[in-house]
């Protein structure tokens, strides 16, 4: 069913500058649910509801001298970046950064008044121009959009790239069909947003489109001009359509009236794409040119930096003069979101020809970066450590090598279960690269109890039901010697982890010649429930799992399957290692190969059906999962959502089992690059994971990366099939949209922590393959930020993008409404923090969790527009046949 908005319509929807996409009538979410879900309505606001401006005085007084001569050029140009809660935000960020020559202040649209608008923007007169992130939501619903509205009416002299059609009366209706992640190739009118900008069909000019809704070309009132548009009706898939690093060739730079062509000339049956107003400053876009499948995407938000420019040429010179001075006045913004500290050096490079001009700004920035107190993480400011503090830990590691060791003693199997698998391997970890083709991981850790600096760390979140008690949780730590203490953190346990690994300190020189990270720290997991430490009001559904278990480990043993060496390790404060060191090299020198034991009889039964009696059961039955598909589908069709990762979890209730045999086992049949075993006895709690997703890593060279997973088929049974599935995923345009929204998802969340101008795609939608499916996987990295910590850059991007969907918040909100329990370990995150700062972390899926006489198996997939409900039920079960074939073949 279609809607009207008269007065606040979008172009395309929300948001105008990039992505002008809006939604169905306003829905809202509260504690997990929502409100008017079921009974959707036709929206009509009347153009008469927005209030009548004198344009050529707007509502407040502006005192301008206009007999003064121009200006000379702007040095720099400063943002202010309104954020929709949008998850494409900070690729936005990412691109003013570098065609700026200054990041932008990111500032969410609910933070400021109009009167604090008006403030920074004439008062303060902080920033050049405006630009408005897309977001989710309706343009009716004034929760959605914020300030938006209100910056559009008021703000007619300030540059803009942002939604007009929301002020100006045109309609938003329902597209034809919802695009999202999809592209389509563009025709322009030449106009100066587009200078430089190719043209038309087969010109190269091919960009990314996230919309359900659509400006009606023909309600467009006369003050708004159409100045893009689809060059026919039907989308295109990404690969095979466009070079992503084509260079543009130029055009004239010219905006004809609307006047000099014909409305349906120009539209036709075609979407509208882009539009400007007659006589303000101010430009919207239906499309995403931040993504980074856009060609041109750059240059667009180059040529508005130059209309900027040439706008405030004609204003008075004092304006310009005063604009270093007043750059320190924008930093000062309460609540802004973004940290500059390392303005002076973070852009290193600026890409516009002038380095001078870039430090003088960064200079100017540095001066009051300590008066910005958080970031949009919500992060508190980083700890001053450069003087000792209460807590401070010096470090220091011993460590011995064995090379080609692990192939004469049968391998990594072998080695953990001689050293670590007595006592049911009670306490026990093991980050386990048991898939190494084609590179794909290389190093494995393992390790038990330790020495003296061991130790337990269980989170359990506070039941938010409980109205005495704000956020927070519990947490208990058991010490190497078996003491427990229990505390209330209020912070949360990201804080405390944060807090944690600032106050090591170490010698470099003590791990020179290991090529690899994890030196020893803190392993284990985070549930999926920590959403709430990184930007989610609250969670629906309490884990029952602890939200986070770690282990602080201090001796450990390492592994390099590229050529078989054996690294023992030992952490230790001060004074001189312990013993493990010399007792671990016996051990290891001594191993039999190949071990026995009496599970290998276990993993030899003859499989049984999953569907057979006794089997798992699911939480969702096909009926009701098929049902949330289509309440996903509906979300995505009226503007919610552009993706929801829809999950469900399987359940068997299990006896007294080998769960040390189950892993082993389940590694045998599905080996992953990033799998896993956790034992954490005093839980009840062994985790089985055999995940090929890696969620984030940060190593020695402060370099991010991330390598998302979405787009999954069976293997075939024969070479050809094999190949022809694999050919399938490859090219399906369903599977390709998918992998893009989490892309473009990822480099926002790593753009939130990282150098502006080094986020980049080094690897995009490959088909990796593995025993029983192959998957399509991208890899992105960035260069991290250098006051920003490893939890900090965990907090941007936690849950992983592919486990959620986009926009990243609206759609966690709406999953947890669907979703009838706790995702609980599925969906978080296992690896390590390592005392040197650096991580890494898989996304928890392909994984039996076993806890008090459970076991229990998360899966789901991405709905999009284009999404069948059966073969994406098909896909979910598909998801669990390896974890849930090893539990049938060894119980």
């Amino acid at each position: 069913m279609s809607f009207t908005v008269h007065a606040p319509s979008f172009e395309g929807l929300r948001c105008t500058d990039i992505n002008l996409t809006v939604s169905k009538p306003c829905v809202r979410v509260d504690n997990g649910t929502l409100s008017n879900h079921e009974a959707r309505k036709v929206v009509v606001m009347s153009s008469n509801l927005i209030p009548k401006r004198n344009l050529q005085q707007g509502s407040f007084v502006r005192k301008k001298k206009l007999d003064e001569p121009p200006v000379q050029k702007l040095k720099f140009v400063r943002t202010l970046l309104i954020d929709n809660y949008d998850s494409y935000t900070y690729n936005i960020y990412q691109e003013l950064s570098v065609v700026n020559g200054v990041p932008p202040v990111v500032v969410r649209n609910d933070e400021w008044t109009i009167k604090d608008l008006y403030h920074y923007l004439y008062k303060e007169r902080a920033f050049d121009n405006v630009v408005i992130s897309p977001g989710p939501g309706s343009p009716a619903c004034s929760s959605d959009i914020g300030i938006c509205l209100q910056l559009l009416l008021e703000c007619w002299d300030i540059p803009i790239l942002g939604a007009l059609g929301l002020v100006h009366g045109a309609k938003v209706v329902h597209a034809s069909e919802p695009i999202h992640g999809r592209l389509s190739e563009i025709e322009h009118n030449g106009c100066r947003l587009f200078h430089d900008v190719p043209s038309g069909q087969n010109s190269g000019f091919k960009v990314v489109r996230y919309h359900s809704l659509v400006i009606d070309a023909n309600s467009l009132p006369n003050e708004l001009i159409p100045i893009a548009w689809t060059t026919s009706t039907d989308a295109l898939s990404l690969l095979g359509t466009h070079d992503l690093d084509i260079m543009p060739d130029s055009s004239e730079d010219s905006c004809p009236s609307r006047s000099q062509f014909s409305l349906s000339d120009r539209v036709g049956g075609k979407v509208l794409m882009g539009i400007r107003h007659s006589t303000r400053p101010h430009y919207g876009l239906q499309f995403h040119p931040e993504s980074v499948a856009t060609c041109y995407g750059r240059q667009i938000f180059k040529n508005f930096r130059e209309i900027t420019e040439t706008y405030w040429q004609r204003l008075k010179p004092t304006f310009a003069n005063q604009r270093v001075f007043q750059y320190a006045a924008h930093m000062q913004v309460p609540n802004a979101n973004q940290l500059m500290k390392e303005a002076s050096g973070s852009l290193q490079v600026t890409h516009n020809g002038n380095d001078q001009l870039s430090k003088e700004a960064f200079k100017n920035g540095q001066l009051v970066h300590d008066a910005v107190n958080k970031s949009s993480l919500g992060m508190s400011n980083t700890l001053d450590l450069s003087h000792p503090n209460i807590g401070t830990k010096y470090l220091k590691l011993k460590w011995k090598k064995f090379d080609g060791l692990a192939s004469k003693v049968g391998g990594a199997s072998n080695i953990f279960y001689s050293l670590f698998g007595h006592h049911k391997a009670e306490n026990t970890f093991w980050l386990d690269s048991s898939s190494t083709e084609k590179e794909r991981a290389r190093f494995s850790f393992m390790g038990g109890k330790g020495g003296s600096l061991w130790k337990h760390v269980t989170y359990r979140l506070t039941d938010e039901r409980d109205l005495t008690l704000r956020g927070g949780g519990y947490m208990t730590i058991e010490d190497a010697e078996g003491s427990t203490t229990k505390t209330f953190l209020e912070e949360g346990f990201l804080d405390f982890l944060k807090r944690e690994l600032l106050l090591f300190r170490y010698d470099k020189k003590d791990y020179e010649g290991l090529p690899f990270d994890f030196l020893g720290g803190y392993i284990g997991y985070i549930g999926y429930n920590l959403k709430v430490e990184c930007g989610v009001v609250s969670n629906r559904h309490k884990s029952r799992t602890p939200d986070a278990c770690f282990f602080f480990a201090d001796n450990l043993l390492a592994i390099d399957h590229c050529n078989g060496d054996v690294y023992i390790m030992s952490l230790h404060e001060g004074g001189s290692a312990s013993s493990w060191l010399e007792d671990t090299k016996q051990k290891l020198l001594t191993i039999e190969t190949p071990i026995k034991r009496d599970t290998d009889e276990q993993t030899l039964k003859t499989p049984r059906s999953v569907s057979s009696e006794g089997g798992f059961l699911c939480d969702k039955s096909r009926e009701d999962y098929v049902k949330d598909i289509e309440k996903c589908m509906e979300y995505i069709r009226n503007g919610e959502s552009y993706e929801l990762c829809l999950t469900n979890q399987l359940r068997k209730k299990i006896g007294d089992i080998d769960a040390l045999g189950l892993y082993l086992h389940l590694r045998e049949k599905n080996p992953a690059p990033y799998a896993a075993w956790l034992n954490f006895s005093r839980e009840n709690l062994s985790i089985c994971c055999s995940s090929p997703e890696r969620f984030l890593r940060l190593d020695k060279s402060g370099i991010l990366e991330a390598k998302p997973i979405k787009g999954t088929i069976a293997r075939g049974t024969t070479q050809e099939e094999d190949e022809r599935l694999k050919r399938q995923l490859q090219f399906s345009e369903k599977d390709q949209a998918e992998n893009l929204m989490i892309v473009d998802l990822l480099r926002n969340d790593l753009g939130r922590v990282c150098d502006p101008g080094s986020v980049y795609v080094p690897h995009l939608m490959e088909v990796e393959s593995y025993s029983t499916v192959h998957t399509m996987v991208s890899t992105i990295r960035g260069k991290k930020r250098s006051d920003v910590t490893a939890v900090d850059c965990v907090r941007a991007a936690f849950p992983g993008g592919s486990m959620t969907g986009a926009p990243k918040l609206r759609s966690m909100e709406l999953l947890d409404s669907i979703e009838s329990s706790s995702r609980g370990i599925y969906s978080g995150s296992i690896g390590f923090f390592s005392y040197n700062q650096t991580f890494d972390l898989n996304i928890v899926i392909r994984t039996i969790v076993l806890h008090e006489n459970e076991a229990s198996i998360g899966a789901g997939g991405a709905i999009v527009a284009l999404s069948n409900s059966e073969d994406e039920y098909e896909e979910m079960i598909l998801k669990t046949r390896a974890p849930t074939k090893a539990v049938m073949e060894f119980i």
